[in-house]
């Protein structure tokens, strides 16, 4: 239902972006689709599992560059894991946020297929990880807190990652981000998949947008598994709880930022304004903690999950 809803509003946005760009165009039949999208927008479906995992992979949802170009000012990115390359589908880099010099750190997808291949459809590879270690660390050298984004179907499973070291890559980030003395805050933008989501996941506080995922795997490979059949994926979707109400109500995330009615790509405005405002008001309550402090919360966090009665 979500995608037969999803595919008509992109027609309309389409034709009314045509039209626009047209010097001479009748306003009437402007006002006209306008009037079908937003109706289609009042009736938008109450969402499943499967149609949010679907919103969560749309190429159209705002990615980490249009989050750091409306958020942060002064962004200047850094490369490379002074060991091998600059993994692509990594961005970090220092900027400042509401005039608190921070560290940003996300995974990088494309809006299209040559961006996809340019960024490994958000897979990185060892190097990305280590790339996103170094920037941690330097953060914590000069007391910068992390805020990093989340978005990747998980880490790239190719034969060079693996022989570059990708597990142990995602394992020492784990570790060295349980210790770190500055605030980390993570936000689950889209798609969070598996351990290569994780790598950047281990935070003070977790913030999942209303329409975000995150999950142990994909629900094509739960289905896979489980029964041999990657079709039955919709149906996996609700048996894995990977929805951000899933996850608020196990102790996972710690806050849902609010989409429009339609998804973050439709009015990514407003996302910036809840999520701009969720932000603030956690790094300000983090902020005055101590490096051991924020540590001991990390740790108590983590092993608090799992443990509450609706995960039981």
């Amino acid at each position: 239902m979500i995608k037969e809803t999803e595919l008509q509003l992109d027609q309309l946005d389409q034709e009314l972006a045509a039209l626009r760009e047209k010097s001479k165009v009748p306003q009437l039949r402007i006002w006209q689709l306008e009037g079908e999208r937003r109706k289609l927008l009042e009736a938008y479906p109450e969402l499943t599992p499967a149609d949010k995992v679907y919103l969560a992979r749309r190429p159209k949802r705002p990615g980490v560059r249009d989050y750091t170009a409306a958020l942060f000012q002064d962004f200047f990115e850094l490369r490379g894991d002074r060991l091998n390359k600059d993994d692509k589908s990594i961005l970090g880099g220092v900027a400042f946020y509401h005039g608190i010099p921070v560290t940003v750190i996300g995974h990088c997808k494309g809006k299209n297929l040559d961006e996809n291949l340019y960024y490994n459809f958000g897979m990185p590879g060892p190097e990305g990880y280590r790339k996103s270690l170094r920037l941690m660390k330097q953060a914590e050298k000069f007391g910068r807190p992390i805020i990093t984004f989340i978005d990747t179907p998980g880490a790239f499973p190719g034969l060079e990652a693996e022989t570059n070291g990708q597990s142990e890559a995602i394992a020492r980030n784990l570790a060295a981000m349980s210790q770190l003395s500055v605030p980390v805050i993570a936000v689950v933008t889209g798609e969070g998949g598996s351990g290569g989501a994780l790598a950047l996941g281990v935070a003070n506080r977790l913030l999942m947008l209303e329409n975000a995922v995150y999950s142990v795997l994909s629900p094509e490979g739960f289905a896979s598994i489980l029964w041999k059949d990657s079709s039955r994926s919709a149906e996996a979707s609700g048996m894995m709880k990977l929805t951000a109400q899933d996850l608020l109500r196990f102790g996972v995330a710690d806050e849902i930022v609010p989409e429009p009615r339609g998804g973050a790509h439709r009015t990514p405005d407003a996302v910036y304004t809840a999520l701009d405002e969720a932000l603030l008001r956690n790094l300000k309550e983090l902020l005055p903690l101590s490096g051991e402090r924020l540590a001991n919360q990390r740790y108590d966090k983590f092993r608090k999950i799992g443990t509450s009665k609706e995960a039981i």
